[in-house]
């Protein structure tokens, strides 16, 4: 126990251990970019009074020797673990703060694969958009890339240009040189949702009608439609592009007045745009506090999710991107009873 009363456990071998089910993990490899992310997860796991677990990984790199006797040598597996032990500590007294449980682990594996197996009893997952390198394994390239596609549970990928609004600073001279060319932000206290009519798309509103109402925010439900691509290809002309709006629009609405039976103290609001999903979205990441995408889309008129639109989002988004996995979920049995549904053509 500390002096806040929380219960907070020293880092141990990731051999035979697992996180409490139902908590909140978030990698750290050291870098300014886990250290957003450490922050917040923490505030996410003292906004739902969950446990945090901490987690680093490593993996010994092997070389190849070279001249007459060639083979294999490996470097002494202590002084990573120590470097990599180091890292978790220090993580750890960076949330001593928080009124939450915290304990860590380090794991010897590679970072992706590690952090894959502790998201099937976790409640969320929290990495940074890109790590140091290293020998942590970096969390974003292939981290980040491949955890939200293949998580078992709701992924958040925490970029370092929202390092300010954090609390935390940054040395990285082309975030600096973007707040410079922005100049100054509002953050608003709301909840972005991207829809394109997919049943994905519509577990992933449910998941940030939760969100917001756990952060006291405002819900906005975001369909982008792109200029004469994929499925719009055959639009003729620009009445026929406004008729397809009016469309969306009575859909959109109808898919409201659903969310709102299950959440009826939830504000909440929608917006048609005509452009790239991408480009609103990572736009909309500016100033609000979250995004949230399901993982793969339709494909259809509005064009969205991962595949493409996820994968861009996430890596040139401006604040902290919240990918939901596919799964079942009871409310969607109702859905059709409010009206008609994007892409139900």
């Amino acid at each position: 126990m500390d002096q806040h009363g929380r219960h907070v456990e020293e880092p141990q071998d990731g051999e035979g251990e697992s996180v409490a089910p139902g908590g909140i993990v978030v990698g750290v490899d050291g870098s300014e970019h886990g250290q957003c992310a450490l922050v917040w997860a923490a505030r996410e796991a003292e906004r739902r009074q969950l446990p945090l677990h901490i987690v680093t990984a490593y993996s010994v790199p092997i070389f190849a020797a070279s001249g007459l006797d060639g083979g294999y040598a490996t470097v002494d597996d202590s002084v990573i673990r120590e470097g990599a032990e180091a890292i978790v500590k220090q993580a750890m007294e960076k949330v001593s703060g928080y009124a939450i449980d915290v304990d860590a682990s380090v794991e010897n594996g590679d970072a992706s694969g590690v952090l894959l197996d502790l998201s099937a009893d976790a409640a969320l997952l929290v990495f940074g958009s890109r790590g140091r390198g290293g020998f942590v394994g970096r969390l974003l390239g292939s981290v980040s890339s491949a955890l939200p596609a293949h998580a078992k549970c709701p992924t958040v990928t925490v970029p370092l240009y929202c390092a300010d609004r954090l609390g935390e600073n940054t040395e990285d001279k082309h975030i600096k040189a973007e707040h410079a060319k922005a100049g100054p932000r509002n953050v608003e206290n709301v909840v972005v949702v991207g829809v394109d009519g997919s049943e994905q798309a519509r577990v992933a509103v449910l998941e940030a009608a939760e969100q917001a109402q756990r952060m006291g925010a405002k819900l906005r439900v975001i369909c982008a439609v792109p200029q004469y691509s994929g499925s719009l290809a055959w639009v003729p002309a620009p009445l026929d592009r406004d008729a397809l709006f009016a469309d969306i629009r009575v859909q959109l609405d109808a898919g409201v007045a659903w969310l709102r039976s299950h959440f009826p103290k939830l504000t909440v609001e929608t917006e048609l745009k005509d452009g790239s999903p991408v480009d609103v979205l990572v736009e909309a990441s500016r100033g609000v506090e979250l995004i949230v995408l399901g993982t793969r889309g339709r494909g259809g008129f509005a064009g969205m999710l991962l595949g493409s639109t996820s994968d861009g989002v996430l890596h040139h988004a401006k604040g902290p991107v919240l990918v939901v996995p596919d799964r079942e979920d009871p409310r969607l049995a109702d859905r059709a009873n409010f009206g008609p549904m994007l892409g139900a053509v």
